[in-house]
């Protein structure tokens, strides 16, 4: 085990160890170490930790010590100098046309090298820009073409999951990643939809390829042939993640039926000739039984801002009525049991009572009989019948026989409301005959 400390360049890309040299580092400290261009400026991602022999690369350089007042300014100067060194490397290969993108520019922390990182499709005769450059700068000039993910990783961004960029934060080297992988996790193969900002394949296509490998192992293909638990039929659709096969039935109907990865088993060769017999390959596994468990409290959960009502009603406490006794039941509704046993079970008024009460709920214009009320069918009885109508062509009276009366077309004798059509014919009264 040997002691280091974890540092990166300009906070971003590969994680390189130094020795701390005897130096107790802060995580997040600005630290001046050595290294094969001269003396550079790093930030500690992680103090002083052991780490096992056969993960550092040899020689292992030393921290020379915690960066002071001066090394950050010094540091200051340096990047004033590369946003200068910036715009003038652009005007300059404008002027000489070359087909070159530049990305970044790094100014050593010595003052003594300026490195010129760019892209481009092709080879670039780059030998002119480098003596223009050094005769502006008076420093070592390199130019250095790097590809399309070199530079996500130099400028980085924000991927479309939402996150900046794996290489600029956390990935040290660069894997190789095909279209198989995405094909594996059952992915578009749109490329707009699984390449990044730099135009390759995303680098996310790596992470779960291994637990991708490990369950296509213990699935069948699609299109195999395979015996489940309900019959034999052909694969049709494979959910690697939930472990389900679908699988199209043999039979008239070609039903699909969902199995579960343990009842489907893969013929060996395919399904057989005609006339051979199906073989079985499948061997069924009793699944465990899950012990019940009880769920644990949840500490966030909120208390219940209501009581429960778990108090029952006792037994000898009689059912509430719907309708009081002194009550007037809604027109056409249904009269409550409870009303007709009260009926049924009341004594019966004196006949003097129930009189008057009939007398007090009839209109004003009633004067009750010296004899009492008589039964309503004997007042319908003793009603006067009805007038019959005058038939159509017949003569009107207007006066009574007496000659004394009223006029039969006044208002007491007039029939229906203001609408009300005589049955001779038009919204107009009839013409009275003259005497």
């Amino acid at each position: 085990m040997i002691d280091v400390v974890s540092v990166k360049f300009k906070g971003r890309g590969k994680t390189y160890y130094f020795d701390p040299a005897g130096l107790t580092v802060p995580e997040g400290a600005q630290v001046v170490v050595e290294t094969s261009k001269g003396l550079e400026l790093c930030e500690c991602v992680q103090g002083n930790h052991t780490v096992t022999d056969t993960r550092i690369v040899p020689p292992l350089r030393r921290v020379v010590r915690i960066a002071t007042d001066d090394d950050l300014r010094i540091a200051e100067l340096c990047k004033t100098r590369e946003k200068e060194a910036f715009g003038i490397a652009e005007k300059k290969i404008a002027a000489h046309g070359l087909d070159m993108k530049l990305v970044d520019v790094e100014c050593n922390f010595e003052g003594n090298k300026m490195l010129f990182f760019f892209t481009s499709d092709g080879r670039v005769d780059f030998r002119d820009l480098v003596k223009d450059l050094a005769g502006v700068f008076r420093t070592r000039i390199e130019l250095r073409q790097i590809g399309v993910r070199d530079e996500a990783k130099m400028l980085g961004g924000i991927g479309m999951c939402g996150r900046p960029y794996c290489c600029s934060e956390f990935l040290n080297d660069f894997e190789p990643v095909s279209t198989k992988m995405a094909k594996m996790q059952s992915l578009s193969l749109n490329p707009t939809k699984i390449s990044g900002c730099c135009g390759r394949l995303m680098c996310c296509l790596r992470y779960e390829e291994a637990a991708y490998e490990e369950l296509v192992k213990t699935m069948p293909k699609n299109g195999a042939f395979v015996e489940t638990t309900g019959g034999y039929g052909n694969v049709a659709q494979v959910n690697l993640l939930r472990q389900k096969v679908k699988v199209r039935m043999d039979g008239e109907d070609n039903s699909f039926r969902t199995f579960d990865a343990d009842e489907v088993a893969a013929v060996p060769g395919g399904r057989p000739k005609p006339g051979e017999p199906l073989p079985h390959v499948l061997t069924v596994k009793p699944k465990p039984v899950p012990a019940e468990t009880e769920a644990p409290e949840d500490d966030w959960m909120a208390p219940p801002i209501f009581a429960e009502d778990t108090a029952a009603p006792p037994a000898d406490r009689p059912a509430e009525k719907r309708h009081e006794s002194g009550r007037r039941r809604s027109r056409g509704g249904k009269k409550p049991a409870g009303r007709e046993e009260q009926k049924q079970t009341a004594p019966a008024a004196p006949a003097e009572k129930r009189e008057g009460s009939r007398s007090r709920g009839r209109g004003r214009g009633h004067r009750p009989s010296a004899q009492g009320e008589a039964p309503r069918q004997e007042q319908k009885q003793q009603r006067p019948e009805k007038r019959p109508q005058q038939r159509q062509g017949a003569p009107r009276q207007d006066a009574d026989p007496a000659g004394g009366g009223k006029k039969s077309g006044g208002r007491s004798h007039r029939r229906g409301g203001r609408g009300h059509r005589r049955p001779g014919g038009g919204a107009g009264a009839a013409p009275a005959s003259g005497s």
